[in-house]
Order: C-alpha cells, then sequence, then structure tokens
C-alpha cells in the first residue's frame, strides 16, 4: 500500500465562487493600477490562493497572460509569505502590458501592507527608485 505524502508548504487553490465571495467580503483589500489584493486569514496551516481576470482585460490570450504573470510573480514571493491566509490577486487593465517584476514589487507593497509577509524585501529608501524605474 502506497503511503500518500503532502507536501506541507505547498500552496492550495481557491476555485469555488463560494470562497472568492467570503474572501471578498470578510477579507481586507489593498489596490493599485496594477492589482487588487484581497486577504483573509484562513484556519488552514497552507495559503489558498486565487487569481481573476475579469473580461474587461480583454480577450482570452490577455486574461491568461494576466494570470501567469501574476502566477510568476507570486512563485517568487511566495517563500516569504506566512501560511495561514486566504490570499486573492485581481488583474487590472494595466497588468496585460505590465511584467511579472513590477507585479512583484506591487504584490511585496501589498502584503507588507497587509501583514502577510515574513519580512519585506524592499526598504523604505530603495522604494521611490524602485518605483520611478517602473513608470
Amino acid at each position: 500500500m502506497k503511503k500518500i505524502v503532502r507536501n506541507k508548504n505547498k500552496d492550495m487553490s481557491l476555485n469555488k465562487n463560494k470562497s472568492f465571495r467570503y474572501v471578498y467580503n470578510r477579507g481586507i483589500s489593498v489596490v493599485s493600477p496594477l492589482l487588487v489584493t484581497y486577504v483573509l486569514k484562513n484556519q488552514y496551516r497552507n495559503n489558498r490562493i486565487g487569481i481573476t481576470a475579469s473580461k474587461k482585460i480583454g480577450n482570452a490570450v490577455k486574461r491568461n497572460r494576466a494570470r501567469r504573470i501574476i502566477k510568476a510573480a507570486y512563485r517568487d514571493l511566495r517563500e516569504n509569505i506566512n501560511t495561514g491566509y486566504d490570499i486573492i490577486f485581481v488583474a487590472r487593465v494595466r497588468t496585460v502590458n505590465s511584467n511579472s517584476k513590477k507585479i512583484f514589487f506591487v504584490m511585496n507593497q501589498h502584503l507588507d501592507k497587509l501583514g502577510c509577509l515574513k519580512r519585506s524585501l524592499f526598504n523604505k529608501q530603495n522604494h521611490e527608485k524602485i518605483c520611478n524605474s517602473f513608470n
């Protein structure tokens, strides 16, 4: 008989409409021109991640690109996020035209503001310099 071993650090995904609505209604949100982030503490040991891109973003190709960019940025930041959160990232129209580095920076800012990070990857002195390099 095979023993099933689950990775404790693996993130689960939010994929039920009920779960998304619960986080939207009860969670805390932060908004920027590139991304909207909703966070709610959960009772699990893992984070549950949801990524949405509405039809306002554009056709299916653009929506999938936005999701891929957000996933890539999250993958780079995942080790620095505390566990036990439901996190939803909502793509905005400008997400499609940006790259994962910009989204990574915005995601870091949002999660730091919401208290989900173990430590912020950017200090306040570099903040303006980094912001200006993205414009």
